[in-house]
């Protein structure tokens, strides 16, 4: 079987933008990498005072050499305390679109409707990884009937695309799909996406739930150095399109660092969708512009294709971890790869006789076993996924108590084994969860896949199409092949925690493959090691790539157990701070152990509280009220 994925070369370009940048500083002459200093009395004065940038300090950030505070209480290396509330709060990598979620949320709207308008904030603000060109997912609790329900919202293939169509584009299984361009554009599923939510969650409608967004697109808001660097990332590929360039670079460059940024087209495609709601994208103006700009550049997207789609509402599928439930969306979503690694690492102490909590996370062991974990778990992924309407997914058998068993059996604790079915995928998305005082909960996830998607703009609506596109196979043997109408491999995994039937945590990483890895060892430090939420992400992670077997550790992680996982065989790289995504959650307590979430009378709050977090790898902020 072809690999299921493969390295995005503009991945690696936008992971080392940081680095790059780095690199042009230190390559200029010395009194340019380190200006002369102003003097005031004697007095040697910063180059880059309140860390503005200039041009001899473009990124002055990454200069900076003081230690680390300490903090008074709890966990001394946790970056920021969890949010707790009551009447309803908002988790999301982007302060304002967080705000924007709790507007919402305060004028009566439901965690679904926080969720729409947290994300059309994100549309704008983080448009590099998630705009309405792009999919969305979903998995909601919903209090009244106490049951987890799923949204699948992945575009699909246009219906002329065949593997002869792309053979005849000079693109074969050797070579696989295109990584950008129309041809790795699929049908956008985020709008249909956000329309289902709110519709059956919701008690708001477009008019109200697209206005913060619309006022911020017009005003305008300030690059921050986490976007700005993605940005940069994707300069030369938004340079290739006149009209994403239009919208997106300002004289052919990235918009500056802190720099306020508008983007009053983008502002104008919510309008339409205030006015004619989903409609308007998939029959109506939009609609029109997406397949007039598909035709001019060579594509096979048309009406009908835009038209007739429609998301999907899907039964989550789980796994039981030491008295907790994870649910996940079923395929062609990569969610089932960390039901598979749960199943795993709970046999570890049974078939291989150790015990996580008691290794702890500072054991090169417990590592050792948890990368091995997810190397079998993501073999099985890359070898089953697919879309479920054109090829068989083995729930049964994959997420059996007994195949994590076998599976475990076949970890070496004395040494690494690579893994058998290659596929690495590592991008950037959006992740956000919302809760109300109802005790509704929603765990909801949207992405480009790749900065800026295709890299294909809309003129007149200021967002590029997404490039899942480039997810699909074109070998015969893979389930994840390319057919007309069908929905590629996807990254995308909201994810929900209950015990009971009661809830407990939503959440959700980011980053591409990183994802199911990520959530699977969250899920351990929370339950088996017992971090808090926010601990739970402030807390080294590792990144491995199953295309070529890599492992890339976070520095103080690569300090403590790099030299002795590379002495067993893993193929640890230098330490990273690109590929580790980022993370947000949302943890209910009832007031009384066993109690539903549910509203204390008619305006609420919750018989609980919810505890929030947010990733301080992201510009993340969780907000309550």
């Amino acid at each position: 079987m072809g690999n299921v994925a493969r390295p995005s070369r503009r991945t690696i370009v936008k992971a080392g933008a940081a680095g790059a940048a780095l690199t042009a500083i230190g390559s200029t002459p010395s009194v340019a990498a380190n200006p002369a200093p102003a003097r005031t009395s004697g007095t040697t004065l910063s180059p880059a005072p309140f860390g503005a940038p200039n041009p001899r300090n473009p990124v002055p950030g990454v200069r900076i050499e003081a230690p680390s505070g300490d903090r008074p209480a709890g966990w001394n290396n946790q970056t920021r305390a969890e949010v707790l509330a009551r009447n309803g709060i908002v988790a999301t990598s982007q302060p304002l679109a967080a705000q924007a979620g709790v507007r919402v949320l305060a004028e009566g709207g439901t965690s679904a409707d926080a969720a729409v308008a947290t994300a059309a904030v994100l549309g704008l603000v983080e448009e590099v990884s998630a705009s309405i060109g792009g999919d969305s997912f979903a998995l909601h609790y919903h209090a009244a009937d106490r049951r987890v329900y799923g949204l699948n919202s992945a575009g699909w293939a246009p219906s002329a695309w065949t593997p002869e169509y792309f053979a005849r584009r000079g693109h074969t299984a050797k070579y696989g799909m295109p990584d950008t361009g129309i041809d790795s554009a699929t049908v956008p599923g985020a709008v249909e996406g956000w329309d289902q939510l709110r519709k059956r969650f919701g008690n708001r409608g477009f008019d109200t739930l697209l206005a913060p967004a619309v006022e911020l697109a017009e005003q305008g808001f300030g690059l921050t150095e986490r976007i700005h660097d993605s940005w940069s990332g994707a300069v030369e590929l938004l340079r290739k399109d006149p009209d994403a360039a239009h919208a997106f670079l300002v004289d052919g460059n990235v918009p500056p660092l802190y720099g306020i940024f508008r983007n009053r087209e983008l502002a104008n495609a919510y309008r339409l969708l205030q006015r004619e709601g989903r409609d308007g994208f998939y029959r109506g103006a939009i609609a029109e512009a997406v397949v007039a700009k598909s035709k001019r550049v060579g594509g096979a997207m048309n009406r009908a294709d835009l038209a007739e789609f429609r998301a999907e509402w899907v039964e989550p599928i789980s796994v039981e971890y030491h008295g907790y439930r994870m649910h996940q969306l079923p395929a062609p979503n990569q969610g089932f790869a960390a039901l598979i690694m749960l199943n795993i690492i709970k046999q570890f102490a049974p078939v291989l006789g150790y015990d996580l909590a008691r290794l702890g996370p500072r054991s090169p062991m417990f590592w050792h076993l948890i990368i091995e974990a997810k190397k079998l778990a993501y073999d099985d992924l890359n070898r089953y996924n697919g879309d479920p309407r054109f090829t068989h997914v083995p729930f049964d058998m994959l997420l059996s108590d007994r195949h994590g068993a076998e599976l475990c059996r076949r970890i070496d604790p004395a040494r690494a084994t690579p893994p058998k079915v290659p596929g690495a995928i590592n991008s950037g998305t959006v992740y956000l969860t919302a809760a109300d005082r109802w005790g509704n909960m929603t765990s909801f996830i949207y992405s480009n896949f790749d900065s800026f998607g295709s890299g294909v703009g809309i003129p007149g609506y200021g967002f590029p199409l997404q490039n899942r596109g480039a997810l699909f196979n074109l070998d015969p043997e893979s389930p994840n092949i390319v057919a007309p109408r069908k929905r590629p491999y996807h990254t995308l995994m909201p994810a929900f925690v209950t015990r009971d039937g009661h809830p407990v945590l939503s959440f959700g990483n980011m980053g591409g493959s990183e994802q199911a890895q990520a959530q699977a060892l969250e899920m351990v430090f929370m339950i088996n090691l017992g971090l808090n939420p926010q601990a739970a992400t402030d807390a080294a992670r590792f990144y491995h790539n199953q295309f070529d077997d890599s492992l890339e550790l976070e520095r103080e992680l690569d300090d403590t157990v790099g030299a002795e996982l590379k002495r067993k065989g893993h193929k640890a790289t230098e330490p990273t701070s690109g590929n580790t995504g980022g993370y947000q959650a949302i943890h209910f307590t009832p007031e009384k152990a066993g109690d539903w979430p549910a509203s204390t009378g008619p305006g609420g709050p919750v018989n609980g509280i919810y505890r929030a977090a947010s990733d301080h790898r992201k510009d993340g902020a969780a907000i309550g009220w």
